[in-house]
């Protein structure tokens, strides 16, 4: 008895070859629509599914492959006799390959757009894998015809692999379905999430080196991550990576000026914005040299000579840029373990999540506003422009930077950065002692209330002048009046910026 192939794709990329092949092996094809016309313009012989069927395809193709003639042929199990019995008497033949690929759902989101027969077919042959080999990826052409070539079938664990590719397939397509669903009710969080993610990077190792690693993307979607190109360095790690993630966003938050951020432990242990990012980077490796050792640097624009240079001096793990001059990068390549990224500017996820015994916290991303109308100033005295400007880049900063934190800055330069403390006064005093007389006439962050005044004690002890927190504490009448006692300017968001 011959074999079938049953070959119906939508992504007809190879489908000519891969027919030929198979018709070269003595399979018979049965194709329907467009592939069945494809395939007899190139000479390759094909059944049209009406043939097979008697039905012609109906409500404007809508209904092509639904029909026993087809889905018996697939599902039916060989080792059954009861099922091979039923053929026989409806004059069914067997379908021992199935080769789908879906309509592009995603590329234009739409009613039509949602396929039906196509994931009927797929999931039927995935079902039936031990007699069926099923194909949705088109990059399996080859290896699938040049197994049959060498051994006649598929083996077992070929038809497997195809078969969780197959419903990985589907569960990817019905996912989009959902989210476009989802986009269209405007929640900002949906009644359930389909999550689909395809491993797409092994890491050397995970957070620990006892730890497997591995980034893995949305399907059908693609970030910085994926364009970005790496100019040297050893592999990236788990560390690498989420720490390298959080430099990045940081640094684009930071306005279009020149920017740069020095990472640690996925904290800014410096920020800066200069004249140029040689200037910005130097700026903000002096906040904190000492916790720069290992760390991520980040910049906003083309790394020059005049970054590289001080840059190569100082132990760094990653460096990312948007580009390098070609002096700057050859120097740096003399770094054999830096890896040098050079990447695009990246997007903030729409959700955030956190992995909890059988699932997942999720929260809408948290957006840093600027929005001075919203703000209010509860001192006596208000903020100068310079104090303004210093105000508004800490605030930036400290919304990125574990709680309890405080950041205190000067000339939009962080000088001292108190992060991840079980208590704002704490926090205070380790931002003041790293600043060490550096914030003497700048701003201080809270990304929470002052829930006593000893916390913006310690802000005036470092010498800042502004002040800029949520504001809502029980206590805030107090807070405000140590802040008026020592010539302190003070502002309110109303909006906190915990982050753990």
């Amino acid at each position: 008895m011959s074999r079938r192939a049953l070959i119906s794709v939508y992504d007809k990329a190879g489908i000519v070859d891969l027919a030929r092949g198979l018709v070269d092996l003595g399979w018979e094809l049965v194709s329907s629509g467009g592939t069945a016309s494809l395939l007899a313009d190139d000479g390759v012989p094909v059944t049209e599914v009406a043939e097979v069927t008697g039905a012609p395809e109906m409500l404007g193709g809508r209904v092509k492959t639904l029909h026993p003639d087809i889905h018996g042929g697939i599902l039916a199990d060989r080792s059954n006799p009861d099922h091979l019995a039923d053929l026989e008497g409806r004059d069914i033949a067997p379908i021992d390959l199935v080769v789908a690929n879906l309509y592009p759902f995603t590329s234009e989101p739409s009613i039509e757009l949602i396929d039906i027969g196509g994931p009927t077919m797929v999931r039927a042959a995935a079902k039936n894998h031990a007699h069926v080999g099923v194909v949705v990826d088109p990059s399996d052409y080859g290896p699938v015809l040049a197994e049959l070539r060498s051994e006649g079938v598929l083996s077992d664990g070929t038809r497997r692999r195809l078969a969780r590719c197959a419903f990985a397939h589907t569960a990817t397509y019905d996912a989009s379905i959902v989210g476009w669903f989802d986009e269209a009710a405007d929640d900002a969080l949906p009644e359930s999430i389909h999550l689909s993610l395809e491993r797409v990077q092994d890491l050397r190792y995970g957070e620990n080196p006892h730890q497997i690693g591995a980034r893995y993307r949305e399907a059908g979607q693609s970030g910085w991550w994926d364009e970005a190109v790496i100019h040297g360095g050893k592999a990236m790690s788990y560390l690498n990576i989420f720490d390298t993630e959080a430099a990045w966003q940081l640094v684009h938050s930071l306005g279009d000026d020149p920017a740069a951020v020095v990472i640690k432990h996925a904290n800014p242990c410096g920020a800066a914005i200069g004249a140029d990012v040689a200037a910005a980077y130097l700026a903000a490796h002096e906040c904190d040299p000492v916790s720069a050792f290992g760390g991520i640097v980040a910049v906003n624009g083309t790394v020059t000579l005049a970054m590289a240079e001080p840059l190569t001096e100082v132990f760094t793990e990653v460096v990312v840029a948007p580009g390098y001059e070609p002096d700057a990068l050859a120097l740096l390549q003399g770094r054999k373990n830096l890896r040098i990224l050079e990447a695009s500017a990246p997007h903030r996820p729409a959700y955030e999540v956190r992995s909890i015994d059988a699932g997942l916290l999720v929260q809408t991303a948290d957006v840093v506003s600027l929005d001075r109308s919203t703000w209010t100033v509860p001192t006596r005295r208000s903020p100068s422009d310079p104090e303004w400007a210093d105000l508004e880049f800490a605030w930036r900063v400290a919304a990125r930077v574990s709680s309890n934190t405080i950041v205190l800055a000067k000339d939009l330069c962080a000088v001292g950065i108190g992060a991840g403390q079980q208590n704002r006064r704490d926090a205070g005093r380790i931002a003041a002692q790293k600043a060490d007389g550096r914030a003497v006439g700048g701003a201080c962050a809270s990304d929470a209330f002052f829930p006593f005044r000893d916390g913006l004690e310690a802000a005036a002890d470092a010498g800042a002048t502004a002040v800029i927190q949520p504001g809502g504490s029980v206590r805030d009448d107090e807070v405000v009046a140590a802040a008026d006692e020592a010539g302190i300017a003070m502002v309110f968001t109303g909006e906190r910026h915990f982050r753990h």
